[in-house]
């Protein structure tokens, strides 16, 4: 951590907020003369105080311990470049156009490398019944291994729906044009096939 790009980052955005030092050292329980050496990178918060911190001020973690601002400079999403990510711990899905730092659980998410071609375990059969997609597997679904979700991405789509244990691996979309199905194994991973 660069205590003078931290302290800066912390300036600015105690600023943008509106707030006074003492302000926001009430809210972190801390003096305002601690804030103050944050700011003048004299010092930097502890460990304890970080996620608060990034909180308030309404920032990444990993922008608090960097000391600069991510931009994310891509102005419109494409959904053909659609990124998953998932949190082993809590079962958390997130879903993006474009690459994203994430945090959850207190962990750094990786985005989900999908397997081109699902192996013989995760293959799914795809009927066409009363003009929607009727996707299943013959999937083990108990608390230890499952299928957390199945996703339906076309040009302009993203149909997604999530799973829980003990619950059959199958859904139903609405038809849309050719795309590709995503489906999460919480034990092997994102499988994708295009038709």
């Amino acid at each position: 951590m660069d205590n003078i790009k931290t302290g800066s980052l912390i300036l600015k955005n105690r600023k943008e907020k509106k707030m006074t030092q003492k302000e926001l050292a009430d809210k972190l329980n801390v003096s305002d003369k601690t804030i103050s050496k944050w700011e003048r990178g004299q010092g930097c918060p502890d460990i304890a105080s970080i996620n608060d911190l990034a909180e308030v001020l309404g920032v990444n973690v990993t922008e608090i311990l960097s000391g600069e601002t991510l931009i994310n400079d891509n102005s419109n999403g494409n959904l053909k470049r659609m990124k998953f990510y998932a949190c082993p711990k809590c079962g958390n899905i997130i879903t993006s156009t474009n690459d994203l730092i994430i945090n959850c659980c207190g962990r750094k998410l990786e985005k989900l490398e999908a397997n081109k071609e699902p192996d013989k375990e995760h293959m799914p059969t795809i009927e066409l019944i009363e003009g929607d997609l009727y996707v299943c597997m013959d999937h083990v679904m108990d608390k230890k291994h499952y299928i957390s979700f199945i996703a339906f991405v076309s040009e302009d789509k993203l149909l997604f729906n999530k799973l829980y244990p003990e619950q059959n691996a199958e859904v139903r979309f609405h038809r849309a044009r050719h795309g590709i199905l995503y489906m999460y194994c919480n034990q092997h991973g994102l499988w994708m096939k295009r038709f």
